[in-house]
């Protein structure tokens, strides 16, 4: 039995589909199972599921009893609503070797992050380092993947800038100066690399970087994304602390914008492979072009980002049935021909913890 934690975010959802697949049993560790059916990445795979929370120890002797190997995938890349990299990231992993020790488990693929280093002042990477510094210690016969910002259907990379551009609908900003370096790896070619590490044990103690087959600037990255979408628009550099400010503006203004701060400083970065493994792994790497985003770029509108916390809502109370999913609740009154009685419903999004967010979320976990 293989568990991967963070089933049914973004790139746990592809790598659960590559394990079932091939005829591999295998389960799901998701925080709701309720919300995780609704999103539909999951749909007619055969497959345990089990809920549980990395941030809650308790709940994660179910989920790693009788396992052989565990892939971790649960990461947050933007930190809201209470999630933080410290209780994800960091002490979610942890929490997840500790219980994969305690119920004898020895395999452990931990997916970590391009960059990640506890020593960096990036907080994200150095909570994805640390994290990889204690499974590295574990005694666990692990391996470890970097990958590079990943790309593919519901991506927060490409998609990012498509969910900026109804907001710059003349000006658009080019991060920085432009020139922070990127190699963007695509998710199933992710997904291939983990799976296939699980029969080979040369990878055992190994820690690989995963990037794409070619390097992008942000600026050339920002412009495939807009041609994907068809949107035409003057592109001018904005320095980052200019951008900080309209960003933080933003947060304050909507619910879901369409970046964060702690995001903007990601991608401010490089984030490119000294060694390159993907080609160990997958033959024909796929390239982070128009011809291929194209197919998978959402159109957005303004309104979209001021809609979404109500389609969200929408969506918990139709998966969970009404019933309490977490501490931010509203009082419903209900009355049919009797006594009203009054219902604590759920508002908000449970989620799997996993960062790689969903539709209209992340999108949103690396």
């Amino acid at each position: 039995m293989i568990l991967v934690t963070g089933a049914s975010g973004y790139l746990g959802s592809h790598i659960l589909k590559r394990l079932a697949e091939a005829g591999k049993p295998v389960r799901a560790l998701v925080r709701s199972r309720a919300w995780a059916e609704a999103e539909g990445r999951l749909v007619g795979l055969n497959v345990e599921w089990v809920e549980g929370d990395v941030t809650k120890p308790e709940t994660l002797a179910n989920a790693v009893k009788g396992v052989e190997a565990v892939i971790h995938t649960v990461a947050i890349a933007i930190e809201k609503g209470g999630r933080t990299y410290e209780s994800i990231n960091y002490q979610g992993t942890i929490n997840i070797v500790n219980a994969a020790k305690a119920a004898g488990v020895n395999r452990f693929v931990n997916i970590c992050q391009l960059g990640a280093d506890s020593k960096l002042p990036y907080r994200f990477l150095a909570s994805k380092g640390r994290a990889q510094e204690y499974v590295a210690a574990s005694g666990l016969e692990w391996t470890a993947f970097r990958p590079s910002v990943i790309w593919g259907p519901e991506d927060e990379f490409a998609n990012t800038f498509a969910r900026l551009a109804p907001l710059s609908p003349i000006i658009y900003p080019i991060i920085g100066d432009g020139q922070a370096k990127f190699q963007s790896v695509w998710v199933e070619d992710v997904a291939t690399a983990a799976v296939k590490s699980l029969d080979d044990p040369s990878t055992l103690g190994q820690d690989f970087e995963l990037g794409g087959p070619e390097v992008l600037t942000i600026a050339e990255v920002e412009r495939r994304a807009l041609q994907a979408i068809g949107a035409r628009r003057l592109m001018i550099p904005l320095p980052l602390p200019i951008l900080r400010i309209i960003v933080a503006l933003m947060q304050v203004i909507f619910p879901a914008p369409p970046v964060t701060t702690s995001l903007l400083d990601l991608l401010g970065v490089d984030n490119t492979t000294k060694n390159n493994a993907l080609s160990r792994f997958v033959s024909q790497p796929k390239p982070f072009t128009v011809e291929n985003i194209s197919p998978y770029m959402r159109r957005f509108k303004v309104g979209d980002t001021l809609r979404q916390r109500s389609a969200c809502r929408a969506l918990a109370h139709q998966a969970l049935g009404r019933e309490i999913s977490r501490a931010r609740c509203c009082v419903h009154v209900c009355a049919k021909r009797r006594p009203a009685r009054r219902r604590l419903l759920a508002w908000g999004r449970p989620g799997d913890g996993s960062g790689e967010r969903g539709p209209g979320e992340q999108r949103a976990r690396p």
